[in-house]
């Protein structure tokens, strides 16, 4: 069953990789447009790609909301069975719908039978989202918060480097301040010798005087 709806939506084509949405331009005569539900995809991934996996399980949410009775996906039965037919594209979608008035169905319940489909896909997007929503918080929560914590450590850090500089910087003209107190000590110091060593040198050389003489 899986198969024969997803050969209603899907062309495949055996010498391409990714499957292809069929395009058809729908005739004066078919149903009135059903409302958009598309997505937006997000600006920062990747552009996406048409993926078996996930559209096994769109068209099975399809077909476990399966109708009774001859509803879209018997009109896209429909349209896929008159495709082998000698005929165009606008008679095939006249000879479809004249078929679902056959079976009393009328436009506005085929177009409704439409939206019901829409939105077992809209519940299976919701779905989608939720275990999207817990697989990121799982994944990329967890690192979010570590790196706001290290972004936090970091700032400590760094402030805690800052006043180790400052204290740093402190230190260096507490040593050059004491350097100059020890240089200037100690000429001082010096020149009291030098002036103690000159006046012993005075005197004793008075006295080796008088004894020469």
């Amino acid at each position: 069953m899986l198969k024969n709806l997803k050969s209603l939506f899907i062309i495949e084509e055996p010498d391409t990789k990714a499957p292809k949405v069929e395009k058809k331009t729908p005739s004066k005569t078919s149903p009135a447009a059903i409302p958009t539900a598309t997505v937006q995809e997000t600006p920062t991934g990747s552009p996406g790609k048409v993926s078996a996996q996930f559209t096994d399980v769109l068209f099975d949410a399809m077909e476990k909301a399966n109708l009774e009775g001859f509803d879209y996906l018997e009109y896209k039965k429909s349209l896929q069975s008159l495709a082998a037919m000698p005929m165009d594209e606008a008679t095939r979608y006249k000879s479809a719908f004249v078929m679902a008035q056959t079976m009393g169905v009328s436009p506005t319940a085929l177009v409704a039978t439409a939206q019901h489909y829409v939105q077992a896909l809209v519940k299976e997007e919701k779905r989608f989202e939720q275990a999207l929503a817990a697989q990121k918080e799982k994944q990329i929560g967890t690192k979010i918060n570590e790196v706001h914590q290290l972004s936090q450590l970091v700032e400590q850090k760094t402030k805690q480097v800052q006043q180790l500089m400052q204290e740093i910087e402190s230190h260096h003209k507490q040593v050059e301040n004491l350097k100059q107190q020890v240089n200037e000590a100690t000429q001082k110091i010096d020149s009291t010798k030098n002036d103690f060593i000159a006046s012993y040198n005075t005197i004793l050389a008075t006295i080796e005087q008088d004894i020469e003489k």
